[in-house]
This record gives C-alpha cells, sequence and structure tokens, in this order.
C-alpha cells in the first residue's frame, strides 16, 4: 500500500529539490511519521509508492526525479505530467 504525504518543510529555496521533509499517513494501517527527503528518495527507488491529494481529492503519485546539479528530489504525476502537488502542500 502507498503511503499518503500530507505536510512539508522547506530548506534553502521553494523548489521540489528544497523539500527538506515530508510527513505522511499510511491509509491502510493509520500509521504516520515524517522522512527526510534523502531517506524518502531511497525508499521510493526500492519500489515503495507514495502519492499526494489536491484540494478537490485528486490523487498524484510521487517519483525520483534528478536536478541539472544531480540532486536527488520527489516531484507528483498524474497522468503523465509533472505536476507541483508536494510543493501545495501546507508547511510544517
Amino acid at each position: 500500500m502507498a503511503i499518503k504525504f500530507t505536510h512539508r518543510r522547506m530548506s534553502g529555496g521553494q523548489q521540489h529539490e528544497h523539500i527538506a521533509r515530508l510527513w505522511w499517513i499510511n491509509p491502510s494501517t493509520g500509521k504516520t511519521g515524517d522522512n527526510s527527503r534523502e531517506d524518502l528518495v531511497k525508499w521510493i527507488e526500492e519500489g515503495n509508492k507514495a502519492y499526494c491529494e489536491d484540494a478537490a481529492g485528486h490523487r498524484a503519485d510521487v517519483a525520483v526525479r534528478t536536478s541539472v546539479r544531480g540532486v536527488k528530489y520527489l516531484q507528483t504525476h498524474a497522468d503523465k505530467v509533472w505536476t507541483n502537488n508536494l510543493l501545495a502542500l501546507p508547511l510544517k
């Protein structure tokens, strides 16, 4: 089962690669937690799944991307289009 991201913390900027930490919930178990971007990148690269929802409840899956400077970060995509759902999450 996939985890759902609920909140974010930024560091050093406002783009996806500046997301420092994400809070999540596992809807199937109710378990919650928070992890660093680096830990979540590794976790998703291992084959695990994550997503977030917009205000209307539409789901966007999360994938790993790499910036031109070689920084791995997370970004949502829906219908084969990269989206900014993670940046729309509330700050914590």
